[in-house]
C-alpha cells in the first residue's frame, strides 16, 4: 500500500520561508517521479513542482519559478519542498504525490498539509 505523508506546514508572514517534506512508503520510489500539488479554499488543484526519479530533472509552476525549489533523497524516500519569499496567494492545501509512469500524471497522493501565508 502506498502512504505520502507530507509535514512541514504551518502559519509564515509574507517573505518568510517553509521546507515541506514528504515520507513515501509502498512504492519503488526510486523509479518513481514525485510532485507538489496546492488547492486554495474554492479552487481547483493546481500543479507546483515535479522531480524524475533521478532528481535530474524538475520543473515548475510560472507561480513559483525562483521562489521553490524541489528535491529528493532516494536513500531516505523523501521529497521536499522549498519555499522561500512566500506570499498570501501562496496559501493552500499542498499535496505530495507519486507516479510510477512518468510526471505527466500521478497516481498515489498524500492527504496534504497547509501553508497560510499572511501578509
Amino acid at each position: 500500500q502506498v502512504q505520502l505523508v507530507e509535514s512541514g506546514g504551518g502559519l509564515v508572514q509574507a517573505g518568510g520561508s517553509l521546507r515541506l517534506s514528504c515520507a513515501a512508503s509502498g512504492l519503488t520510489f526510486t523509479s518513481s517521479a514525485m510532485g507538489w500539488f496546492r488547492q486554495a479554499p474554492g479552487k481547483e488543484r493546481e500543479f507546483v513542482s515535479a522531480s524524475t526519479w533521478s532528481g535530474s530533472m524538475t520543473r515548475y509552476a510560472d507561480s513559483v519559478k525562483g521562489r521553490f525549489t524541489i528535491s529528493r533523497d532516494n536513500a531516505k524516500n523523501a521529497v521536499y519542498l522549498q519555499m522561500n519569499s512566500l506570499k498570501p496567494e501562496d496559501t493552500a492545501l499542498y499535496y505530495c504525490a507519486a507516479s510510477a509512469r512518468g510526471w505527466d500524471s500521478f497516481e498515489y497522493w498524500g492527504q496534504g498539509t497547509q501553508v497560510t501565508v499572511s501578509s
